[in-house]
Parts: structure tokens; C-alpha cells; sequence
């Protein structure tokens, strides 16, 4: 049996924080990752000559430091990160017509006025004026600073003044952002906008998502000057940083190592089994950056008295799962393209509805290296709204599985067909993912994009269990499940698990504590 301090099942970007935080800590880290590749959903691929993003493209708060962005604050304090390329515009194909806008504060309110009128531009205007402050008070607390244990008390502490000076807006954080958005803004478009963004952020409309999550945004979307985020060399690129930190801190990653079991002596846990038989000991803790369905597989048979905790994870509401499209294409006279489009087909249908909304990232157009010369790398996905149903008992190897992908593909190409239109002559590579492709190659539940907790009818569980030294984080832990919840939710778990006396040096050396 191998011996090591800590273990993380999982190489996604919550385990990479935590991981690599730990390191720096001073913790002997092993990370056992299943696949191929690190990174998780963030991972990136080739294929003929062309570097894929297979999840995220929307990246912000990442170029500059200090930033209340949680996964800036991790590459600070490893001291690594990636070379960042900037733009602030994208493209909109909605019922309403096709146009552009940007990031900032004054250039959607120029939207408005041409689609809705003075009526909705003030709404807007006003309601930037409610969610400053509330954007104030969202980013009061660093999640650096946090941690699940009594330590907390002296890391958090340094905030308490700024926290009740924004006391009244912390209370309307915690409950969904529709109760804020219902009194303020009435006009159909601005709503149905609003409700696009909240479930770009966390899978779900302005009734369930927590109005912390839309003040983070608004806090970094919506202020002078601001600019969005492209990482050189694709999403990869972040992973690369985050591995670098963990291995310049002598933490070790694991490729093609996939946990069996979680191994318990009585109610601890102490260890690791691989599927090649391997066993890691760990000494201090397991912690599983796994979903919270797929970390319950984990376990052997728990006593009784553990019965509710299983019955309660399992039960934990999800996410619908994606459709990717992944095109290599010939860029020839494609010169006015953006980075990013939003295609919605029908308001009426409700943001949520099964390939209603489709997102288009072509990156090489801020990346040329991404695609060989004159060729465009495109990641078309239906993000979270396509339902496992679908395809749950298809045989992948099967005609009627074909079938069924090219069927439900249709949608991303007739979206991508509105930018250009003559795509699918263009086409090097195409490859086309689905659902089972999704938990295939991520180990999802479903492949699922993360727990659909509903803001104030629901509390994501944190990185507690009820067994000894086993935690969790990724996106089943922490609210808002995109890039910046995992980021955090690693690096609160780490934080909980170090000696205060180095959290609170952390967090001088990145310039979060001046004191």
C-alpha cells in the first residue's frame, strides 16, 4: 500500500485548486484521475490539428489581480497562470433579432432602447442601481478567507466590518434572484435576458438561482472598462497552471488511475483502491472531487446509521446534460466572426427547455494557434438543457444511436447556420457528443451538469460527511456550479484542512488581508 497525506479523486478544476492549495500548504497530494487527461469538464483535446475545449468558454476576472474571482485568487497563491487574451463583445441570435453587445455598463441599455424602448432602459438603469450595492456585498466576504471549521473565526474576522456595513444586502443574497428581478424589471425582454444569464451561471432560471451568484456577475459584468477572458491555449491552458502549481509543490497526479473504492476502517476514512488493485493510504484526509451521486458509488456498504446521509445525497435534484458539437472548419472569408454567440430559439419555451438555448465559442478567433493556418476551431453545446431521457439504454455502438445523434445534433447546426451559413460544407472535423459521451469521458452521474438546488429550497451540503477525513468539493458542494463555484469550493476545503496560522499568510501574499 502506497502512503501519502491526502488523496483527491478527481482532477476537475475543484480538485486542481484544492489539490495544488494544499501543496502549497505543505501536504503530501496525490491525485488519482481517471481519464487521460487532466482537467475534468475543462479539459481540452486534438484532433487533426485542431485544440478543442470540451466544457467551459466563458471565462472572466481572470486577467488581472488582486480579482474577487475565486480561481484567479488560487493561481495567486501557487503563484502560477496562463497567458490571458481579452475582448468584450459577443453575438446574439434571439427572437428578437441578431446583433451584438458587450460587457460593461452603458451598451445593453443602447440594446434595450432599440428593441424595447426608454420604459425598459430605465428598469434596467435601475436595476444596476440595486444590484451595486448587493454586488458590493457579494464580494465583501473573499472566498480565500473562508473555511468550514472554528478557524474561521480568526480568518473571517477582517471582513466582519466591511460584512456589516453591507448587513442588509447580505440577507437579500441568500434567497433567489427573482425576488429582486420581479419588482424592479417588468419589461418581457430584459426578463427573459436575465433569465438566460442566471442559467448560464448555474444551470437554472432567476427562480432558482441564488441572487449571490447574479450580484458576483453583475459586480464583474457590468462596471466600467471590463473585459472579458480567453485563456492562450484554450481551457487547457488553466489546467496546465493549476498542475504546475501542485508538482512545483511536490503533489503527484495519477493518469488513467481510476478509484475502485473508498477504503473506511470504522467510520474513517483511509484510503484508495484502484481498479488496477493499487491501494493509496491516505494518513489525513480522502476528498472526492467527484459529484455527489457519483462519490456515493464509491463507498462499500455503510452502516445504518448512515442511511439518511445516502438517501439525502441521492436524492439531490440534477442538471440536465449537454449536446457538443466540436468542428474544425475552413475559415476562408470569415473575417467578422466574434468569439461567442447565445442562439435562443423561443422565449415562450422557458430558458430551461430541452435545445432551446445554444451557445457557439469559436476561439480561434482570438487564439489563431488553436487551428492550423486559414481553419477555425467551433465548440457548438446545448449547456445543461439536454435531458439523459433521451438517451438513457442506447447502445453507443448501435445504428439507432447514430440516428439519434444526428437528430438531436440538428439544433446546434441550424444554430451555427445563422452565423455561417454555409457551415456544413466547411467542415475538416466534426465530431458530435452527447450525454452518455458526456459521463463516459467525465465519470458523470448522467453525465449531468451539477446539482439543479434550488435558491430557498435547498443548501448545498459543503464539503462535510458524516465520515471521518472523507470530504467532498467540485460543483456538488458549492452554489453557482460554473468555473468560479469549484474554484472556490477547492479552495475553501483546502483552507479548512491548514494550520490557520498559513491561511492567514495566504491571503497577505495575495493581497486579499493588509493587515
Amino acid at each position: 500500500m502506497e502512503r501519502t497525506q491526502i488523496v483527491v479523486i478527481g482532477s476537475g478544476i475543484g480538485g486542481l485548486c484544492c489539490a495544488a492549495l494544499l501543496g502549497r500548504y505543505g501536504y503530501d497530494v496525490i491525485v488519482c484521475e481517471s481519464h487521460s487527461i487532466t482537467g475534468g469538464a475543462a479539459h481540452g483535446f486534438e484532433r487533426g490539428g485542431f485544440l478543442f475545449d470540451s466544457g467551459p468558454s466563458l471565462y472572466s476576472g481572470l486577467s488581472h489581480s488582486p480579482s474577487p474571482n475565486p480561481l484567479r485568487q488560487v493561481l495567486d497563491a501557487i503563484g502560477e497562470d496562463a497567458n490571458w487574451l481579452n475582448y468584450d463583445t459577443w453575438g446574439c441570435c434571439l427572437p428578437e433579432g441578431d446583433f451584438d453587445t458587450t460587457v460593461g455598463s452603458d451598451q445593453f441599455c443602447d440594446v434595450l432602447q432599440q428593441l424595447r424602448g426608454a420604459q425598459a432602459v430605465r428598469e434596467w438603469r435601475h436595476l444596476q442601481q440595486v444590484m451595486q450595492p448587493l454586488g458590493a456585498a457579494a464580494i465583501a466576504l473573499p472566498p480565500a478567507a473562508m473555511r468550514f471549521d472554528l478557524g474561521a473565526f480568526q480568518t473571517v474576522r477582517h471582513f466582519l466590518p466591511s460584512l456589516l456595513q453591507q448587513g442588509v444586502h447580505v440577507a437579500k443574497l441568500t434567497g433567489p434572484f427573482s425576488r429582486i428581478m420581479d419588482g424592479i424589471v417588468h419589461d418581457d425582454f430584459a426578463r427573459h435576458w436575465l433569465d438566460m444569464l442566471c442559467f448560464l451561471l448555474s444551470g437554472l432560471p432567476a427562480t432558482g438561482t441564488i441572487a449571490a451568484a447574479v450580484a458576483f456577475m453583475f459586480a464583474d459584468w457590468y462596471r466600467p472598462g471590463v473585459q472579458l477572458d480567453y485563456p492562450q491555449g484554450g481551457s487547457a491552458a488553466v489546467v496546465a497552471a493549476l498542475e504546475r502549481g501542485l508538482k512545483k509543490y511536490g503533489g503527484d497526479i495519477r493518469l488513467n488511475a481510476h478509484v475502485e473504492e473508498i477504503l473506511l476502517e470504522g467510520d474513517q476514512a483511509i484510503g484508495v483502491r484502484l481498479r488496477n488493485g493499487q491501494e493509496i493510504q491516505a494518513t489525513k484526509a480522502v476528498i472526492s472531487n467527484a459529484s455527489v451521486w457519483d462519490t456515493l458509488k464509491l463507498l462499500p456498504a455503510l452502516p445504518a446509521k448512515y442511511k439518511r446521509f445516502e438517501q439525502k445525497r441521492q436524492a439531490t435534484p440534477e442538471c440536465d446534460s449537454f449536446m457538443h458539437l466540436h468542428l474544425g472548419i475552413d475559415a476562408t472569408g470569415l473575417d467578422q466572426l466574434a468569439c461567442h454567440y447565445i442562439v435562443v430559439n423561443d422565449w415562450s419555451q422557458g430558458i430551461d427547455a430541452p435545445q432551446n438555448l445554444v451557445l457557439i465559442s469559436i476561439p480561434s478567433v482570438l487564439d489563431p494557434n488553436l487551428a492550423p493556418d486559414g481553419k477555425h476551431t467551433i465548440h457548438v453545446y446545448t449547456p445543461g438543457n439536454e435531458p439523459y431521457g433521451v438517451w438513457a439504454g442506447c447502445d453507443r455502438k448501435s445504428a439507432e444511436y447514430a440516428q439519434l445523434k444526428q437528430q438531436r445534433a440538428e439544433v446546434m447546426w441550424q444554430a451555427l447556420e445563422r452565423i455561417i451559413p454555409d457551415i456544413r460544407s466547411r467542415c475538416a472535423v466534426t465530431l458530435v457528443g452527447t450525454p452518455l459521451t458526456h459521463g463516459r469521458f467525465l465519470r458523470r452521474h448522467h453525465g449531468s451538469y451539477g446539482p439543479a438546488i434550488r435558491a430557498g429550497q435547498g443548501v448545498f451540503p459543503g464539503p462535510r460527511t458524516p465520515i471521518q477525513q472523507l470530504w467532498c468539493c467540485g460543483d456538488s458542494t458549492f452554489p453557482g456550479i460554473g468555473l468560479p463555484a469549484v474554484a472556490a469550493s477547492g479552495m475553501v476545503l483546502a483552507n479548512t484542512l491548514a494550520p490557520v496560522k498559513q491561511h492567514l499568510e495566504m491571503l497577505r501574499e495575495i493581497n486579499v488581508l493588509n493587515s
